[in-house]
């Protein structure tokens, strides 16, 4: 029985837990964390879910995403998730998420990551991930034009692309954003 902490509109957590499956309450939300790891190359490592999986069966997907649990921080839940889907450790505990994004029913917290990996390294969980690959922006694009690709908006994939190496909304590194 997996639980998630319940939060706010302002994402304060309420106190509250509730059984994963079950209906939020009115007014309660729950965090959801992505990772999107890039290599020096600016490819992104992509992750084809399993046919089995109750959403998006087969699609392909960024690198790892998942619900965080009761008692998680949003860098505890990434790093958890990124470590169980792929068999990667990594340390977001000086990180902050690059996007922040709000939906019906939370709030999803998306982090990057330039990072060369060995593919053939990674433990892939067999409930959740059937493979992984390295694909340029153009040919995720392509893959969700096609329909293999879990079917985000193409301008996040971009703005993704666009702000793997750095932070802010502007595209100087100056100190105004």
């Amino acid at each position: 029985m997996e639980l998630w902490d319940l939060y706010d509109r302002d994402r304060v957590k309420t106190g509250e837990t509730i059984q994963r499956g079950d209906a939020l309450p009115r007014g309660r939300y729950h965090m959801v964390v992505h990772v999107v790891i890039f290599n020096a190359q600016g490819q992104m490592l992509i992750q084809q879910r399993q046919p089995f999986k109750a959403g998006w069966p087969n699609l392909w997907d960024v690198t790892v995403g998942g619900s965080a649990v009761a008692g998680d921080s949003s860098q505890m839940a990434a790093e958890r998730e990124t470590l169980e889907e792929i068999g990667l450790p990594i340390d977001l505990s000086d990180e902050r998420p690059k996007l922040t994004i709000h939906f019906n029913h939370g709030f999803d917290d998306v982090y990057t990551l330039v990072k060369d990996v060995d593919l053939n390294a990674l433990t892939l969980q067999e409930s959740e991930v059937q493979a992984v690959r390295w694909a340029d922006e153009a040919e995720v694009q392509q893959m969700i034009a096609d329909g293999r690709f879990i079917p985000y908006h193409p301008s996040l994939i971009t703005l993704l692309f666009a702000l793997r190496n750095q932070r802010g909304t502007h595209t100087n590194t100056g100190n105004a954003g």
